[in-house]
């Protein structure tokens, strides 16, 4: 899992009255869109999901180590998300992709700064 935690503040347009509004900056840069569920519909969507990345993973020539430890973490992390189910926002890509990754954010700690967290094995690295 990766977690980001980051608030931004953006400056509104001329001609608005309230001047600045703060949003979450990986909700707003990536253009993800927030969206519901509940316990047994997203952990059906999260089986379905990791049998996807396992599968990706294979076709990359993972290790069987790798995919090991990806599916043992895949289940503690998942057991924490349903634990905590009721603390997180689900949000999806601009695509609305059924099948792809659903991004998690909760707030921790002081209970206003955001954390995104995303399965890492389900992210393809990009150079910019």
């Amino acid at each position: 899992m990766i977690t980001l935690g980051a608030v931004e503040t953006l400056e509104a347009d001329e001609g608005t009255e309230d001047g600045a509004v703060q949003v979450n900056n990986v909700v707003n840069s990536f253009r993800l869109s927030q969206t519901s569920f509940d316990k047994k519909t997203y952990l059906s969507h999260l089986k379905g999901y990791m049998k996807k990345v396992k599968e990706a993973l294979k076709e990359k020539g993972a290790d069987e180590s790798v995919i090991t430890q990806f599916e043992k973490g895949a289940q503690a992390y998942a057991k924490k998300i349903v634990t905590n189910f009721k603390d997180y926002d689900f949000y999806v890509g601009e695509s609305m992709d059924p099948d792809g990754m659903v991004v998690l954010m909760n707030y921790r700690e002081d209970g206003t700064t955001p954390f995104v967290t995303v399965w890492k094995h389900g992210l393809t690295e990009m150079k910019v």
